[in-house]
C-alpha cells in the first residue's frame, strides 16, 4: 500500500511538472503560442490574478514588460492572447481585418444581456452580424437619416438629453427618465467582475422595465398611430426602434423580440463619457478653454446658432475632442476579439476562439508614439506628433476611440459630431470656472468604460 501511494504521489508530481511546462508556460510549448506567466493546474493564472487584489489594467501593464508586447494567459479554461504593440494590433484589426473579425465564447454573464449574442458587438462574424450592422448604418448614420433628424438633435443638445436615446426612441424624453435609462445602463457597461445571479437577474429586469414601454409606445405609434402624450415625434421610419420591428436577421430563429430590442438600443445609446472628461481640462486650463471660445465666436458669433456643418470647420474644437480621446480612451480594451481560423501573429500562433485582447490605451501613452503622453495638449494635433492622425487606425493605429476594421464602432462619426456640438454649445454660452477650496479630481474609475470617480463640479458663468 505504501509502495502504491508513493507511485501515485510521484505520478502526481510528474503530471504537475509536464502541465507546468507544457500548459501554463504558453512560450516554447508544443502550442507556439506568446510566452506568458506559469499558471497553477486547471485554473492557469486565475487564482494568481486574484491574489494579487490590483486592477487587471495593472496586471497587463506590468506582464508587457516581462514578456513584450504580446503574451498569453490562461484563465481557467479560457485562453487569453493579449496584444499591447500598435504595429500588430493594426497588422490584426486592419490589414488582416477579416481573420480577427469574430468574437470569442461570451461569458454567462455578458450572454444574460447579449440575448445569446445576437446584437451588434457582440454576434460572431457572420450573416447575422452583418446584417444587423447594415440595418444600424441604413437607419442611422447615412447623410439622409442624420439631415432628417437634425431637429431632434438640436432639440435634444440645447435641453442637455442624451441625444441617442432620442434618435433610437423617436421621441422626446424627459429628462428625469433619460437620467433613469443612463443610469441603468452605466451599471450594465460597468459589469466586469463575477456578481450573483441575483444581482444580475435584477439588473437586467430594471434594464428591460425601463427601455420595454418606450419599445411599446414606438410600436403602436408605428403600427397604430397611437400617440396618448405625444412623445413620440419623429415620423414613421425615423428613428431605430422602427427598422428592428420590420428586422428578421436569422431566419432560424425568427424576428426580433423585446429583448433583443433592448440590447440592441442599449448598445447604441450606451452614455459616453467623453465631454465630461473634455469639460474637466477645459475648467482645468482657461487658456485652452478661451482659445476654444475665440474660434467659436470667429465661426459663428457670440450668439449664432451652432450648426453641425460649423463645428466641422472648427480645427481647434477638433484637437481639443481628439487629445480627450488620446488623454482619456473611453475603455483600456477593446471588446474581446477572436481568429475565425488558427492564424499567426507577431510570430506566434493565435488559435482559433481564444480571447484576442487588444490593450489600446497602452499606445496613448506610449512615449515612443507620443511626447510628454501625461498632458493635455490639443495643439499637438495642430503642430506636433498628432498631425494627420486618423482616429480609425486606417492608416496608422497612434489611438483607436473606436476600434478598427471590420469591428469599428458603425456609428463613430455620429458620435464625434454630437460631442463637438455639445462642447461648442457649452463654451459659447457659458464660461466654466473651478470650485474655490474644491480641487478638480482626475481619479479614474476602471472597469469596461473608464469613467470619472466623481462628477465634474464647476462654476458656470454666462458669456
Amino acid at each position: 500500500m505504501e509502495f502504491l501511494d508513493l507511485s501515485i504521489i510521484v505520478l502526481a508530481l510528474i503530471f504537475l511538472c509536464l502541465w507546468w511546462r507544457y500548459w501554463p508556460t504558453t512560450g516554447g510549448g508544443p502550442k507556439n503560442l506568446s510566452p506568458g506567466p506559469p499558471g497553477w493546474p486547471l485554473v492557469g493564472n486565475l487564482i494568481q490574478i486574484i491574489l494579487q487584489r490590483q486592477h487587471f489594467i495593472f496586471i497587463v501593464r506590468g506582464l508587457r514588460k516581462r514578456y513584450g508586447p504580446i503574451f498569453s494567459m490562461q484563465m481557467g479554461q479560457r485562453t487569453m492572447v493579449i496584444v499591447t504593440d500598435s504595429r500588430l494590433i493594426h497588422e490584426a484589426l486592419v490589414q488582416r481585418g477579416p481573420t480577427f473579425a469574430s468574437r470569442p465564447p461570451d461569458s454567462p454573464i455578458r450572454l444574460v444581456f447579449s440575448v445569446g449574442k445576437r446584437a451588434i458587438n457582440s454576434a460572431e462574424y457572420g450573416p447575422l452580424w452583418r446584417t444587423l450592422r447594415k440595418n444600424f448604418v441604413t437607419e442611422v448614420i447615412t447623410p439622409t437619416r442624420v439631415k432628417q433628424c437634425g431637429w431632434i438633435r438640436k432639440w435634444a443638445i440645447e435641453n442637455h438629453m442624451n441625444i441617442l436615446i432620442c434618435l433610437c426612441f423617436g421621441a422626446k424624453i424627459s429628462e428625469q427618465r433619460i437620467k433613469e435609462i443612463e443610469s441603468i445602463l452605466k451599471d450594465v457597461m460597468l459589469i466586469t467582475s463575477p456578481q450573483l445571479p441575483d444581482f444580475l437577474s435584477a439588473l437586467r429586469k430594471k434594464q428591460l422595465e425601463c427601455l420595454v414601454p418606450l419599445i411599446k409606445a414606438r410600436r403602436a405609434f408605428v403600427e397604430k398611430g397611437e400617440n396618448p402624450n405625444q412623445e413620440m415625434v419623429s415620423p414613421l421610419g425615423a428613428a431605430y426602434i422602427d427598422s428592428l420591428f420590420r428586422l428578421e436577421p436569422d431566419k432560424t430563429r425568427g424576428p426580433l423580440g423585446e429583448e433583443e430590442y433592448v440590447t440592441l438600443c442599449s448598445e447604441v445609446i450606451s452614455a459616453a463619457t467623453t465631454v465630461e472628461w473634455a469639460m474637466l481640462h477645459l475648467v482645468m486650463n482657461q487658456d485652452i478653454q478661451d482659445k476654444l471660445y475665440h474660434e467659436i465666436v470667429e465661426c459663428v458669433g457670440k450668439n449664432g446658432d451652432i450648426k453641425e456643418e460649423d463645428v466641422e470647420n472648427m480645427a481647434y474644437l477638433e484637437s481639443v475632442v481628439k487629445e480627450t480621446f488620446r488623454r482619456h480612451p473611453s475603455s483600456h480594451f477593446l471588446l474581446s476579439h477572436a481568429a475565425i481560423k488558427d492564424t499567426e501573429l507577431g510570430g506566434y500562433r493565435i488559435p482559433a476562439g481564444v480571447h484576442v485582447e487588444f490593450y489600446t490605451a497602452w499606445i496613448t501613452e506610449d512615449p515612443d508614439i507620443w511626447s510628454d503622453p501625461g498632458e493635455f495638449r490639443p495643439d499637438r494635433f495642430l503642430r506636433g506628433d498628432g498631425v494627420g492622425v486618423d482616429v480609425t487606425g486606417t492608416r496608422l493605429v497612434k489611438m483607436l476611440p473606436f476600434g478598427a476594421g471590420r469591428r469599428i464602432c458603425p456609428a463613430w462619426n455620429l458620435g464625434v459630431l454630437h460631442i463637438k456640438l455639445s462642447l461648442a454649445k457649452m463654451v459659447q454660452a457659458f464660461k466654466w470656472l473651478p470650485v474655490l477650496d474644491s480641487p478638480l479630481d482626475m481619479t479614474e474609475t476602471y472597469a469596461f468604460t473608464v469613467v470619472m470617480k466623481n462628477p465634474l463640479k464647476a462654476v458656470i458663468l454666462p458669456r
